[in-house]
């Protein structure tokens, strides 16, 4: 006998508080035994964080950025990338507004990581940065850029421009980085398209081919390709939801709204997985990117595929073997306690709903070694996962 929806909301709320009750918070694949990479092999130590806009408010006390700055202080030839949401809720505001301040000691923070650590710092725009989808995201966006230029010390925000991309970088003798800006396909308000565009792609059929030469010049060098929105995810923007988010909906909007509303409750997560938001893997528009983008690293011929496919967007670490691209990394946690559940899919490598980010080690001999870092509140970092990519 199945029981009733009602049943299920009341013994949730038993469960509310209980430890080992929550089976939402973590999903994961057993770490094991990974040999660690040479020091005086690695070429370049690329670190992956995303979603780190909302650190806590003062400066350097953010878990994960005590963290991070820790192990890329330490790590031979440090890269750092910030897989977008680099600023919450709703990206760079103008300079009259009240908000502003608190949007610069955010960027601030981080940049502080990338300057104390002596890495080089790459920022790519996520769906907040862009004013959080509204009309004036690309002006959001700009201002961005321009606040992160203006600190100096080499720091970008890539793709430049409010542009899709992609900005090519080459780091070291074997990695090339293709930025991409995900949030332009998606993004409904004005942003820099068209004949009359700045951009050196301005328009999808554009920018496909711009990342199949990105791929066909990179000679021996892995590519990595960073953006915010993933292809492929285990969480709630890949249609992925548990009990929790049909009982208690208003969760959502507040993690303590712990009000069970039952079957009502089933229409906010059915409509997501349905699609009804572009910024979910399920919509037209997110599945037309993601299609387009996996003919552009397929597409060419004799050549291998991306390595890996970095990105943010959901509140989860995951590891995933990829389609398109040999592996995808979902690296958006890099706020603490920012944290959502996690499904591991079919293809999933690793799933976990903490905090922290990814390292990958590129030695010079061509190989890569991947590293998920947990951070608890104390800012302390362990390796939980580890893998050779080839």
């Amino acid at each position: 006998m199945r029981p009733s929806a009602w049943h299920l909301a009341a013994l949730a709320t038993l469960c509310i508080g209980l430890p080992g009750c929550d089976h939402a918070r973590s999903v994961s694949a057993a770490p094991g035994a990974v040999r660690r990479a040479p020091p005086a092999e690695i070429d370049v130590t690329l670190f992956l964080i995303g979603d780190a806009g909302a650190p806590a408010a003062p400066p350097d006390s953010e878990p994960v950025f005590m963290a991070l700055q820790a192990a890329a202080t330490s790590a031979p030839h440090p890269v750092i990338v910030f897989l977008g949401d680099n600023v919450y809720p709703s990206g760079m505001p103008d300079s009259a507004a009240p908000n502003r301040a608190a949007a610069e000691r955010t960027l601030l923070q981080a940049l502080r990581v990338v300057r104390a650590s002596g890495a080089r710092g790459v920022f790519v725009p996520g769906n907040h940065d862009w004013d959080s989808m509204q009309p004036g995201g690309w002006d959001a966006i700009r201002r961005q850029e321009r606040f992160i230029a203006a600190a100096g010390g080499g720091p970008a925000l890539l793709p430049p421009g409010g542009c899709p991309g992609p900005a090519v970088v080459d780091v070291g003798a074997v990695v090339r980085l293709v930025a991409l800006d995900t949030q332009w396909w998606l993004q409904d308000g004005p942003k820099p398209e068209g004949p009359t565009s700045s951009c050196p792609a301005a328009s999808e059929g554009a920018v496909i081919d711009s990342v199949r030469a990105a791929l066909r010049t990179a000679g021996k060098r892995a590519v990595v390709v960073v953006a915010h929105h993933p292809p492929a995810s285990g969480g709630a923007h890949g249609g992925h939801f548990g009990w929790q988010d049909h009982v208690f909906p208003l969760r959502n909007i507040k993690p303590w709204l712990w009000l069970p509303l039952p079957l009502v409750g089933s229409v906010y997560p059915i409509a997501r997985a349905e699609g009804i938001s572009s910024q979910d893997i399920p919509s037209r528009a997110y599945t037309r990117m993601r299609v387009a983008l996996d003919s552009a690293f397929t597409g060419v011929p004799q050549l291998a595929p991306p390595l890996i496919y970095a990105a943010g967007h959901e509140h989860t670490l995951q590891v995933i073997a990829g389609t398109s691209t040999r592996y995808v990394l979902v690296s958006g946690t890099g706020t603490f306690g920012h944290i959502d559940r996690v499904t591991a899919l079919d293809s999933t490598r690793f799933a976990r709903s903490a905090s922290g980010f990814m390292r990958v080690e590129f030695l010079r001999d061509g190989r890569a070694r991947l590293g998920v870092i947990i951070v608890d509140r104390a800012g302390s970092a362990a390796e939980e996962f580890g893998l050779w990519l080839n």
